[in-house]
């Protein structure tokens, strides 16, 4: 239990009511009761507070009139919520230490307080950095590293000279510095190119469960700090992904893009290889990026959903569309000629 007193201080955010009110958790707004703290982020979902149970709600100082009960005023009331959560963390905690079932090879480096559950195999040249927790079942890869108070949850797997930074959060299945999609045509069949790179993870990055993030060709595939990948994103060989850069679950990029900082990818958004996006791009969900972006604003592609009969003639009308184009260029010629003849005439 935390009093609402106690969260305000520690939030530095003014409080309006009781201080003394003791909160055990967070809530929606249409589920919360008294014990239970909830927030509003956007102005639309005002109309609801006259119905909540809440005990205390987090709300922009321009909206507290609408509320009469406890309240904490925040100019940015989602960002308050989310350093909120930490408040009520009731994750699981592992206790340190080394599960004897984990396979560790002797030229492993272990810092201090690090937890290696059960079943982890930890590869020759492997360093872990002090408070890592490496869940059950993890594979670390020859000459890996894993930064201080990092945490990979089970079965994530590190493939070899993956280096990934302090306090990152990488969850289950993930697997990083798998070889890249590299393949020359020959007469005989493909022939593969050795993925002879690594990964570099930067600090305080979180990748979702099941990414993939394949090894550089020859140079090093690299996620910079403070970038999020949600579950499913796939990053190619020796793409560059810069700080505080985010994707949403199902995205993908091919190999060799450069990606700048503080872009966002909605989910499903596509990006070819060997292109170069801007800083503050930002792409719309299920967006096509086939060419290198320079500006940064928003992006979106693709066609809205619609009934079947009206998509279907809009598809023949696609197809058409070179057609089209040709006929009405000769058209404007056509005109420009007709114009031009009675200038003449005139």
């Amino acid at each position: 239990m935390l009093k609402l007193g106690d969260i305000a201080n520690r939030l530095n955010l003014e409080l309006l009511g009781d201080p003394d009110i003791e909160l055990e958790g967070i809530a929606p707004l249409t589920t919360a009761g008294a014990s239970e703290l909830s927030f509003v982020a956007k102005q639309m979902h005002l109309s609801e507070v006259t119905n909540t149970k809440a005990g205390a709600l987090i709300l922009r100082p321009e909206w507290a009139e609408n509320w009469s009960g406890a309240s904490l005023l925040s100019d940015d009331p989602y960002l308050s919520f989310a350093r909120v959560t930490h408040l009520f963390d009731d994750r699981p905690t592992a206790l340190s230490g080394v599960h004897e079932s984990a396979v560790i090879h002797e030229t492993v480096v272990l810092g201090a307080d690090v937890t290696v559950a059960a079943n982890v195999v930890l590869e020759r040249g492997v360093v872990v950095g002090d408070g890592a927790n490496i869940g059950a079942g993890v594979y670390v890869g020859h000459d890996s590293r894993i930064g201080s108070h990092t945490r990979l949850y089970p079965n994530v797997v590190l493939y070899h000279r993956v280096a990934v930074g302090d306090q990152c959060i990488i969850h289950g299945n993930t697997t990083i510095g798998a070889d890249g999609f590299g393949f020359a045509p020959s007469a005989d069949g493909w022939v593969k190119i050795l993925q002879l790179g690594g990964v570099l993870i930067g600090n305080h990055v979180e990748i979702g469960a099941g990414c993939t993030i394949d090894r550089g060709a020859l140079e090093d595939t690299v996620i910079e700090d403070n970038a999020i990948l949600d579950d499913q994103v796939h990053i190619g060989h020796n793409v560059r992904v810069g700080e505080r850069t985010g994707f949403a679950a199902c995205s993908g990029v091919g190999g060799s893009t450069v990606i700048g900082s503080d872009c966002t990818f909605a989910g499903m958004v596509g990006i070819g290889d060997h292109l170069t996006i801007a800083d503050n791009v930002h792409v719309n969900g299920q967006g096509r990026v086939s060419k290198s972006l320079a500006e940064p604003g928003l992006y979106a592609s693709g066609t809205p959903i619609q009934p079947y009969r009206d998509w279907s003639k809009n598809a023949v009308r696609f197809e058409q569309l070179a057609t089209l184009a040709r006929r009405l260029s000769a058209l404007e010629k056509q005109l420009a000629q007709v114009n031009a003849l009675e200038e003449k005439e005139g």
